[in-house]
């Protein structure tokens, strides 16, 4: 049959009396993936907020610190407003604060002396204890003037606001509020602003010890929606569509109360057809499909691409030509972690590992990328799939204790399709503690099969 339709009470039921897991027993990072995996037990909302404000803390207490004495910055101010937030703000919001309040404004101030970072927050509201109030609008009315006396106050050598052509993460100073900022600071202290861009990127990219206890479970998780949705509990050859698998996994995210953080993708490759066949196209014995999919749980986000093979009547296994296609994809993975070092640019892991590739007889295309608090997470890239020369995007440097997703792909001749070139595409995450990259939950190193009969 096709895709399954979940019915809207179920959905209500599942999001409403969803077991959680009570007692949470974490997975442990492992570089071999299970074979269609079990689903791990979703938590539920509060336990959620728990785990989400204990880390924020833990972050707060000890990148913050860490971040602004590496980069040589004693005031790091940040602003956002209701509905406006920018990355780093929002990424700072507790669970109970969806959104940043009117104007919220962030303070941390490092005196030095070995002493604390002050976090200050200058709102009308307080951000779940984790930052000291520091504005009363009865004894100053001006929200800005506020700011300007807690920095004259402390006298900061340098002021770091979020400003950046190059990054997104790092530009979330608007013009608006950079004029009323300035404005309202004492002329010279205002020659002591500079760009944040890097705090931000250290701030946003840096996993921490409970982050990565964490991971596991919830690439996990992903793995076994990609596994339940490559299989013939959802596809059924000579009917089901590509399109219907893409909302079959948007249904089961919300029956499981999760949430991607971009619309799945799913195609066909198949013998005699040019490049990738997508929404209608009914899934038929004999084909390759492809998926990309991404869940983000806990403020963690995953990104993953598998491959299937639906076999054809009287197949037992993949054709050899496409298990070399993945096995040669899985080749150009190994080259490229390899190449990770810390201090070296994305553009240079790149140039390293694509001279290796090619050395080697492969045809590849490395279009790998950091992820956590994001998708498309901070940090340097590593190639582009439409650009496969240097980039600025991939001049900053690789760092400890940052986690990517291990995005690439591998062109191979397959003998059984006559030759016909196919793009074997794969995309695993993966955690680099400065030493070596290792997977969070395994990689795919055996295409999944799908049968066509009963």
């Amino acid at each position: 049959m096709a895709a399954r339709m979940i019915p809207v009470a179920a959905l209500l039921a599942a999001l409403i009396f969803h077991p959680a897991a009570r007692a949470h027993v974490p997975i442990v990072m492992n570089e071999t993936e299970a074979q269609a995996p079990s689903l791990p037990p979703i938590l539920s909302l509060r336990e959620r907020a728990e785990i989400e404000n204990r880390i924020l803390a833990e972050r707060l207490d000890s990148i913050i610190p860490a971040i602004m004495r590496e980069q040589g910055i004693d005031m790091w101010l940040l602003v956002a407003r209701e509905y406006f937030e920018e990355p780093v703000v929002a990424s700072m919001l507790d669970a109970e604060n969806m959104h940043a309040r009117r104007r919220t404004i962030l303070i941390f101030h490092d005196p030095g002396n070995g002493k604390p970072v002050e976090r200050l927050t200058v709102s009308r509201y307080g951000l779940g204890g984790l930052f000291a109030p520091a504005w009363d609008p009865g004894k100053q009315p001006d929200q800005w003037q506020s700011v300007a006396d807690i920095i004259t106050a402390r006298d900061p050598t340098k002021i770091a606001i979020n400003t950046s052509d190059l990054y997104q993460f790092a530009d979330g100073m608007t013009l608006s509020q950079y004029g009323k900022f300035v404005s309202a600071l004492p002329v010279p202290l205002r020659q002591r602003i500079v760009s944040g861009e890097t705090l931000a990127i250290r701030w946003l990219e840096t996993r921490t010890p409970s982050e990565m206890e964490l991971y596991p479970g919830i690439v996990r998780t992903a793995h076994a929606l990609i596994a339940e949705a490559f299989s013939q509990s959802v596809i059924t050859p000579g009917v089901t569509t590509a399109e219907q698998v893409q909302w079959w996994y948007r249904d089961r995210l919300l029956q499981l109360g999760l949430v991607p953080w971009f619309h799945p993708s799913v195609a066909i490759q198949r013998q005699g057809a040019k490049g990738m066949l997508e929404g209608a196209e009914i899934i038929q014995p004999g084909d390759l499909l492809w998926t990309d999919f991404g869940i983000t749980y806990l403020r963690l986000n995953t990104d993953i691409q598998h491959l299937a093979y639906v076999l054809k009547p009287g197949e037992s296994k993949v054709p050899a030509g496409l298990r070399q296609g993945l096995a040669n994809s899985n080749r150009v993975q190994d080259i490229l972690t390899r190449h990770f070092a810390i201090g070296r640019s994305g553009n240079a892991v790149l140039e390293l590992a694509r001279k290796e590739a090619v050395a080697a007889g492969l045809d590849p295309s490395i279009y790998s990328h950091p992820i956590g608090l994001h998708g498309h997470g901070a940090g340097p890239s590593i190639g582009f799939w439409d650009n496969q020369s240097p980039d600025p995007r991939g001049s900053g440097a690789i760092n400890a204790n940052t986690a990517w997703s291990i995005e690439l792909t591998s062109y191979a001749a397959v003998p059984e399709w006559g030759g016909q070139r196919v793009d074997f595409r794969t995309e695993e995450n993966a955690y680099f503690d400065g030493k070596s990259v290792r997977y969070i939950d395994g990689r795919q190193t055996e295409i999944t099969i799908i049968p066509s009969g009963p």
